[in-house]
């Protein structure tokens, strides 16, 4: 028996959704000023959706798609956020030009009906 590697509708469906919340993300911060430097950075200890930097602050911001802001603001866990740390850790030891600036960490709600504040 072949083993079927398409994945379920409702998986792709999740993953295009949350390429639109982060493309809307990055959209919100370029109209703030801010200067997106990456995208999905991958490291082998985390992700990191969204790097951005406005002046001498450098962002690193996680976008949350979800039906309720509620339910986006608590699909950030404790385990998530320190992965978040360690990858923006990684970022830093590859662009230590940086390191100098402020830092800051976001978390990007997306939710139906609802704007950015």
């Amino acid at each position: 028996m072949a083993r079927n590697d398409t994945p379920a509708p409702e998986r792709v469906a999740a993953f295009n959704t949350g390429l639109s919340a982060e493309s809307r993300a990055a959209v919100f911060l370029i109209a703030k000023g801010y200067r997106i430097m990456a995208r999905r950075f991958r490291s082998g200890v985390g992700e990191i959706d969204i790097i951005a930097k406005r002046r001498n602050t450098v962002i690193f911001v996680e976008v949350k798609a979800r039906a309720k802001l509620d339910d986006a603001a608590w699909s950030v866990t404790p385990q998530q956020r320190a992965r978040i740390i360690a990858a923006a850790e990684a970022w830093l030891a590859r662009h230590p030009e940086h390191g100098s600036c402020d830092f800051r960490f976001d978390a990007f709600l997306v939710a139906p009906g609802r704007l950015p504040p």
